[in-house]
C-alpha cells in the first residue's frame, strides 16, 4: 500500500470528516439555483394569501372561513391578526408545494451526483457509502426545516405589514398573548418541518434507483401527487391512516387549549415509520449500487 493511501482515507474515520461532508452537502443544496428557486416560491404563498385577503376584506367585510364559512380553519382570523397568516399559509404550503419542493431535492440528492458522474469521487470504500447516504439525508431534513421557516416567516412578515396584530384567540375558543401565540407559531412550524421527514426518506429511497436526477425527481413528485389523491378516495378508509399524508393538517391541534396530542403523536409516530423503512431500503439499495459513472 502507498504512503498515500492512508492519508486519503483515514481523515475519512474522523468526526471532522464527517461534519465537513455535511457542511459541504449543505452548501452545495442551498447555491443550487434550482433550490433557491423552490425557496422563493415558497416564500411568495404567504405573500400571495395575505394580498389576497386584503384585497377582499378593503371594503371592510369579513372573510368566510372555519366551519361557517367553508374555508380553511385560520383563514378568517387573519384580518383580525395577522399571525393566523402563518397558520393558514403552513395549511395552504403542506398539501402539495412544501412537499412538493422537498421532494424534488430528496429525488436529485444521489441520482443527480450519479447523473453528473461526481458520485463515483465521493466514494472510496464501501463503508463511506452509509456516511454519505446519511449526510445527504440530514441535508434534505435541513433542507425540510428551511423550507418551513422561510413560509413561516414570509407569513409572520407579511402578517404585520397588512394586519393587525394582538392576542391570539384559540380554535378552542380561549385567548393567549401574542408571545405564547409566536412559541405555538414556532411549535406548528417544527411539526410541519418533521411531517416531511417520511417523504425525504421516500424521495432519498427513489433516488438510489436511478442515475437520472430528473426522473428521481419526477417519480417522487408523482408518487406524492398520488397519495394525496388516494387519501381523498373514501373507498380506501381502511388504508388511508397509513398513507404520510393522512395526518399532516393535525399540527392545527396545537392551537387547541389544552392541546390535544393524539393526532399530533400519531403524525411524528407514522413519519418515523416511514422514515425508518424507506431510509433502510435506501441504504440497502445504495450499498448494492454499481457506481460505474
Amino acid at each position: 500500500m502507498s504512503q498515500a493511501d492512508p492519508v486519503r482515507t483515514a481523515p475519512r474515520s474522523h468526526p471532522l470528516w464527517t461534519l465537513g461532508l455535511l457542511r459541504s452537502e449543505l452548501t452545495t443544496t442551498f447555491r443550487r439555483w434550482r433550490t433557491l428557486a423552490l425557496l422563493a416560491v415558497l416564500a411568495a404563498v404567504p405573500v400571495l394569501i395575505g394580498v389576497a385577503v386584503k384585497i377582499e376584506t378593503g371594503d371592510g367585510q369579513g372573510l368566510g372561513g372555519g366551519p361557517q364559512g367553508g374555508g380553511p380553519a385560520f383563514l378568517a382570523q387573519i384580518t383580525n391578526n395577522g399571525l393566523f397568516l402563518v397558520f393558514t399559509a403552513l395549511a395552504a404550503t403542506l398539501p402539495f408545494f412544501l412537499p412538493m419542493a422537498v421532494g424534488v431535492v430528496a429525488g436529485d440528492a444521489v441520482a443527480g451526483e450519479a447523473g453528473a458522474g461526481t458520485l463515483r469521487y465521493l466514494l472510496v470504500a464501501p463503508a463511506g457509502r452509509t456516511r454519505l447516504l446519511l449526510t445527504k439525508y440530514a441535508a434534505v431534513v435541513a433542507f425540510c426545516g428551511v423550507a418551513t421557516l422561510v413560509v413561516a416567516v414570509s407569513a409572520l412578515i407579511t402578517g404585520a405589514l397588512l394586519f393587525p396584530l394582538g392576542d391570539v384567540v384559540t380554535i378552542s375558543g380561549t385567548r393567549i398573548g401574542y408571545g405564547e401565540g409566536l412559541g405555538r407559531a414556532l411549535l406548528i412550524a417544527l411539526t410541519v418541518a418533521a411531517s416531511l421527514t417520511g417523504v425525504a426518506a421516500l424521495g432519498l429511497f427513489v433516488s438510489t434507483l436511478t442515475n437520472s436526477g430528473i426522473a428521481a425527481m419526477a417519480t417522487t413528485v408523482g408518487l406524492l401527487i398520488t397519495v394525496q389523491i388516494l387519501d381523498q378516495i373514501p373507498q380506501l378508509h381502511a388504508i388511508q391512516p397509513y398513507f404520510f399524508s393522512h395526518h399532516w393538517l393535525s399540527f392545527a391541534d396545537l392551537m387547541r387549549d389544552p392541546v390535544y396530542w393524539d393526532d399530533l403523536v400519531k403524525n411524528l409516530g407514522l413519519q418515523a415509520l416511514y422514515a425508518a423503512v424507506f431510509g433502510s431500503a435506501a441504504w440497502a439499495r445504495f450499498m448494492a449500487k454499481d457506481i460505474t459513472v
